[in-house]
């Protein structure tokens, strides 16, 4: 789940990796980690990307909603 809201928001925001690594002091092959679900996340990097992408910590750990 992290691994896509990341991706999706980042995305919304229109933030490259390379921006959003800076802005949340990771680094961008780090970031590309989390991206690609090869890394966990701890809470405080959770609460840094999320500060950059002005959303609650929580949004990055929801479970997509299901279509009907």
């Amino acid at each position: 789940m992290f691994a896509t809201n990341l991706r999706r928001l980042r995305h919304a925001k229109g933030l490259s990796q390379d921006d959003l690594a800076y802005e949340a002091e990771v680094s961008r092959s780090y970031l590309s980690q989390l991206e690609k679900g090869v890394f966990y996340a701890s809470l405080k990097i959770v609460d840094k990307l999320a500060r950059v992408l002005d959303v609650e910590p929580a949004e990055l750990l929801k479970s997509p909603k299901r279509r009907k």
